[in-house]
């Protein structure tokens, strides 16, 4: 009886503290782990927005590089944290892609998805040949050439969904070559040894204006400033969302109280001044979706995936 009692009584002091230590949220470092390695642009970004979560909470944010398999062995790792709103990570539409293709079993509703923080347009890029050289002539010849356009990207990876975004809603197919990352798909574009990526403007965007490559759409909802004059695929009639979007999560099981107080503070960060210019700076854009908004766009995404997995996986 007197166990019962106890426990029942420890849970009322719980539930009674719970709310003033999310009011006093953060009382110590909160650790940021990036699944990512030092200098990519997931890295970068979060950098930013833990300078600027220090800056707003006064507490130090240490960003912890765990890479690896894709940022699954980092996310794999913080997935057995304490549930305690001190160590948070990030994630982006790569995880949504190895849980879809079965490289694990982790995916956005096994953690508790706080903030969208960053969006890094992403543009349909060409290179310079003889077949196109705009958005319109190359849906043309891939439809008279099925299979003939060769397109660079990470093979089960974020362009590789992009790409078979775009394949999916023009009913085109192209011929698939596998880069590890962003810098070797541009090199091949400007050499001529693939004729289609997905670019932005921090990797291409130079290659563009020195009118090696060109820039045919971007996949953001409006047209860029970086590249006012580029049109949305919108525009063309194609209703796809190329984006690379981070976002801040916590472990599952994080008192919601934590998780109200850690998306209020993010929502500061991201519109302190300094911050968006930094993201700017590096080729992003700063936004904030709170807590329901970016469980719907995941959601959403998700099903995406789930609809276009065996392109990639063929």
């Amino acid at each position: 009886m007197f166990r019962k009692i106890a426990v029942a009584a420890g849970l009322m002091a719980a539930s009674m503290v719970a709310p003033a230590q999310a009011q006093n949220y953060p009382e110590k470092p909160i650790e940021f782990i990036v699944p990512w390695g030092p200098g990519g642009g997931s890295d970068t970004l979060m950098r930013i927005v833990a300078q600027g979560l220090a800056d707003e909470t006064g507490q130090a944010v240490p960003v912890i590089n765990m890479p690896g398999v894709g940022g699954n062995v980092g996310l794999a790792e913080f997935a057995k944290r304490p549930a305690d709103g001190y160590t948070i990570s990030q994630i982006h539409e790569g995880l949504l892609i190895s849980n879809a293709t079965g490289i694990t079993d982790l995916n956005w509703n096994s953690f508790m998805p706080i903030g969208l923080l960053a969006s890094s347009p992403q543009y349909l890029t060409l290179s310079k040949n003889d077949n196109f050289s705009n958005f319109e002539e190359m849906v043309a010849y891939a439809k008279e050439h099925p299979g003939a356009i060769r397109a660079g990207v990470t093979l089960a990876g974020v362009p590789h969904l992009h790409m078979a975004m775009i394949e999916d809603a023009l009913g085109i197919q192209f011929s698939y070559v596998g880069y590890e990352g962003t810098g070797q798909r541009i090199r091949a574009l400007v050499g001529g040894n693939i004729d289609v990526a997905i670019g932005d403007v921090s990797s291409a965007g130079q290659f563009v204006e020195n009118g090696d490559l060109i820039f045919a759409a971007v996949g953001t909802p409006e047209r860029t400033d970086d590249e006012p004059t580029v049109p949305t695929l919108k525009e063309l009639g194609v209703d796809a969302d190329l984006t690379v979007t981070r976002g801040v999560v916590l472990p599952k099981g994080t008192p919601q109280e934590v998780a109200d107080q850690l998306e209020a503070i993010l929502a500061k960060v991201m519109k302190r001044p300094d911050v968006i210019e930094k993201i700017k700076n590096v080729g992003s854009e700063a936004v904030f979706l709170g807590q329901e908004e970016y469980k719907t766009y995941l959601g959403k995404l998700d099903a995406t995936v789930g609809r276009l997995v065996g392109k990639l996986q063929g």
